[in-house]
C-alpha cells in the first residue's frame, strides 16, 4: 500500500483543479530506470487502469502504480513539501537502502 499525507492530497487536489481534471482521474505512481542512485519516481495522473495495475485508495486519494513498480513502494507515503530546502512532492519509502540528495532516485 502506498500512503499519501494531508500535505500530498491537498496539493494533488489543487493540481487536479488547475488542470480541469475530472473525478475519473488518478493519481498514477511509478518507478523507472535511472536517475543518480538508480531508480527514479514518476507522478502523473491518469484515467485509464490497465491491466496488471495495482489500485490503492489513502487519505481519499485514488494512487494506481503498476506490479513491478508496486515492489519497490510497498509501504511508502506520498509527502509534499513547500519549505525554504525545496518544494515538491517527496517519498518515504521504508525500500530505498540509499536515495540521493535531490530525493528523486532511489537504490534498494
Amino acid at each position: 500500500m502506498i500512503t499519501v499525507s494531508e500535505k500530498a492530497k491537498h496539493r494533488i487536489s489543487e493540481l487536479m483543479t488547475e488542470q480541469h481534471y475530472d473525478e475519473s482521474y488518478f493519481l498514477r505512481v511509478g518507478v523507472e530506470s535511472g536517475g543518480c542512485s538508480g531508480l527514479s519516481y514518476k507522478l502523473d495522473f491518469d484515467n485509464e487502469v490497465k491491466t496488471g495495475d495495482e489500485v490503492f485508495a489513502d487519505n481519499n486519494v485514488k494512487v494506481v502504480t503498476d506490479k513491478r513498480s508496486v515492489l519497490y513502494l510497498f509501504g511508502t507515503e506520498l509527502d509534499f513539501t513547500d519549505g525554504l530546502n525545496g518544494k515538491g512532492f517527496t517519498f518515504n519509502n521504508p525500500n530505498a537502502s540509499r536515495t540521493c540528495s535531490c530525493g528523486e532516485s532511489f537504490a534498494v
